[in-house]
């Protein structure tokens, strides 16, 4: 019978505010499991360093800063990752679910959450498509100044 899940709370949670944190250059971190305990994994600033940090075989949570807006203005937003690989057995799967309640607790604070389970999902454009899509309504001219 498998182990019931716990995390490392407070580096989670300094990892966490790390992130959403406007003092730091850090905008992501990546939480994997060590056994039946998600700890922290990597923190970074450079989304291709976060798109590497997910396996096929793996299952991981991550949470990222992403700067939206248009000229008119710039603003923050947060993602809560679910990822999933293709090669995660079956129980293993199901116990995301209760898993990624856990962590919730802690990365309780973000604009979209995602699921995601192959590297194409992994992509700039579709993370801020869905901000978009959650952000309401856009005042911009048109001119793209990200």
């Amino acid at each position: 019978m498998p182990l019931a899940t716990s995390l490392d709370k407070d580096s989670i949670r300094e990892a966490y505010e790390d992130v959403r944190s406007d003092l730091t250059d850090t905008e992501w971190a990546v939480f994997k499991f060590d056994g039946p305990q998600i700890v922290v994994h990597a923190r970074g600033q450079c989304f291709e360093e976060f798109r590497q940090q997910f396996g096929d075989s793996e299952r991981a949570f991550g949470y990222i800063r992403i700067q939206m807006g248009d000229e008119m203005s710039k603003r923050k937003k947060f993602i809560f990752l679910t990822w999933i690989g293709q090669e995660v057995g079956v129980i293993q799967r199901a116990k995301m679910s209760t898993d990624k309640a856990l962590i919730k607790d802690v990365l309780n604070n973000f604009a979209v959450e995602l699921q995601a389970g192959v590297e194409t999902e992994l992509d700039i454009g579709l993370f801020r498509e869905a901000l978009n899509r959650a952000g309401g309504a856009n005042y911009g001219t048109g001119i793209r100044d990200i």
